[in-house]
């Protein structure tokens, strides 16, 4: 308890509140990118979901767009990465991408347990999904014209409000009404709603922007990321040892359970 006490108390230092404000995931990588993404679409098919979306969203990309990317790369034309304050730089996400074009050119495995063990969703098989990634569409999707065009888009990233662009990156985003409503087929977050402060109205903007019949997919870690020695151990704080564990930070966990979400 009393380290995250210390690190909560040394958020009000100036100078050291951005520096505790907590980590970004693990999408600095091309391969956990292309492992996330994976597993979300091999779920949507494994649960009888469309798979093929033309518009996608992400809540919360992290240290790059890889994930969006990886979307992309399979097929999808339009994607919108929104965070609360901007992690990516394009040559990060410009890295990350040419590296994603070489795995879904050579249809690699997708990253399992032994290269990053706290990936989840688990899936039944890592093999690539052929049956859904098919030849024809990975032919469409990675054709040079298009290849070159996503590139220009990653390289300067629109607003949101760019029709014509591939790429949004909206930061900080706080209103619904920077997406059209029922514009979006597919919406996914991973490791990213355990943190979020408004969950009602984060949800309600999500819905709101999805078309009739469009995906919702979240990865929600419950653990207490080091906050406790414990991985529940967060939820055993009374609300005024949590306010000091969290400090000035803008976000850390919200401490919701799984019956909330």
């Amino acid at each position: 308890m009393l380290v995250p006490l210390i690190k909560g108390f040394a958020t009000f230092v100036p100078g050291l509140n951005r520096l505790l404000q907590g980590r970004t995931g693990g999408t600095g990588s091309a391969r956990y990118c292309y492992s996330i993404w994976m597993r979300h679409l091999v779920m949507a098919h494994e649960s009888g979901l469309p798979t093929r979306p033309d518009v996608v969203a992400e809540l919360g990309p992290g240290k790059s767009l890889g994930v969006g990317c990886a979307a992309l790369l399979s097929g999808a034309n339009r994607y919108l990465a929104l965070d609360v304050r901007q992690h990516a730089s394009n040559q990060r996400n410009l890295d990350v991408f040419e590296e994603l074009v070489g795995l879904f050119i050579r249809r690699e495995a997708i990253p399992d347990q032994t290269e990053f063990p706290g990936a989840k969703p688990l899936l039944e098989s890592y093999e690539f999904p052929a049956h859904i990634l098919t030849d024809e569409r990975l032919e469409q999707a990675l054709d040079e014209d298009r290849i070159a065009s996503l590139r220009r888009s990653l390289s300067s990233p629109g607003s949101g409000r760019e029709p014509d662009s591939h790429i949004a990156y909206i930061s900080p985003w706080y209103e619904s009404d920077i997406i059209e409503d029922s514009s979006v087929d597919s919406v996914f977050s991973q490791a990213v709603l355990e943190h979020v402060g408004d969950l009602s109205g984060t949800y309600k903007a999500l819905r709101s922007w999805l078309k009739p019949g469009g995906v919702m997919s979240h990865e929600i870690d419950f653990k207490s990321h080091r906050t406790a020695r414990k991985w529940n151990g967060h939820w055993t704080y009374s609300d005024l040892l949590w306010k000091l564990v969290v400090g000035r930070r803008s976000y850390l966990l919200n401490r919701e359970p799984h019956s909330v979400h």
